[in-house]
């Protein structure tokens, strides 16, 4: 069932395949993010057991106060763990990062804040009578392995692992250290990833592939499109920046990108 595949046409007209992630490293990337939670709950309720004994209750005034503080915490941290994490992270926690898989939406595009929030908020339903019993039962025999969440929210998770390098890309990450570009010669507002889905890591993994064969007025052509297309989203103009800027900005865009979107469906 981890096997299989699912093929996904994005508003664009851009076919993607992507690889099912099924109920083995869903449980897995489960567990990991459980056993991370229940040692901040440990750790709180340490802190809260240290204030209850100390003389900190009569600084507050009120004993019951740490009690109400830690629970209200403990809430917040659960619930809003992999809400955070999904929509800021490229639709991924710690322990779906450890297990390479992500969240998307159905179109291939990353996360929008509603999808997150309602896939989310429906983990009440799924986690129901206990141990995540109708979420099991959902990924188990949903064709493509959707828990209730999954298939209010119009998202799936896939399965990603790193892609080979090819000759090309081997090339143009020379010329890119050549050039002295990191991915912190760009620094992007917060967010701006959100902003980036696998249609345009396409886009620049071909751009950025082809860029050294091309002619030079072909190249220039090239990367001034692409450059219109992709460089407002991140709030700079192509039109106020010299080539020379405007390519080097797209190919660090490809180096952030890259570790984002780059692995084999």
């Amino acid at each position: 069932m981890n096997q299989e595949k699912v093929a996904v046409k994005t508003p664009e007209y851009v076919s993607l395949d992507f690889k099912l992630a099924g109920l083995g490293s869903r449980a897995g990337a489960m567990i990991i993010d459980q056993l991370l939670l229940t040692i901040f709950n440990i750790v709180t309720i340490l802190v809260l057991v240290f204030v209850i004994q100390s003389d900190l209750t009569a600084f507050l005034g009120n004993s019951t106060l740490p009690l109400a503080i830690a629970i209200i915490l403990i809430f917040i941290v659960y619930w809003g763990y992999f809400f955070v994490c999904e929509y800021f992270f490229g639709g991924k926690t710690i322990g779906k990062n450890i297990l390479g898989i992500r969240v998307m939406q159905d179109n291939g595009h990353s996360l929008t804040l509603l999808s997150s929030l309602i896939r989310n908020l429906l983990r009440i339903i799924d986690m129901l009578p206990t141990g995540y019993f109708i979420g099991i039962i959902w990924v188990f025999f949903h064709s493509k392995h959707k828990r209730l969440g999954d298939i209010v929210a119009g998202t799936i998770v896939v399965h990603e692992r790193k892609g080979k390098k090819t000759k090309k890309s081997r090339s143009i990450e020379k010329e890119i250290e050549s050039r002295g570009l990191t991915k912190e010669s760009l620094a992007l507002h917060d967010g701006a990833l959100r902003l980036f889905g696998m249609k345009e890591w396409k886009l620049l993994k071909g751009y950025s592939e082809r860029l050294l064969q091309l002619q030079e007025v072909d190249r220039i052509q090239l990367t001034k499109k692409l450059a219109t297309a992709l460089l407002p989203k991140i709030d700079l103009e192509p039109e106020e920046m010299n080539y020379q800027k405007t390519e080097n900005t797209l190919l660090v865009l490809y180096l952030i990108l890259k570790d984002e979107w780059e692995f084999e469906l």
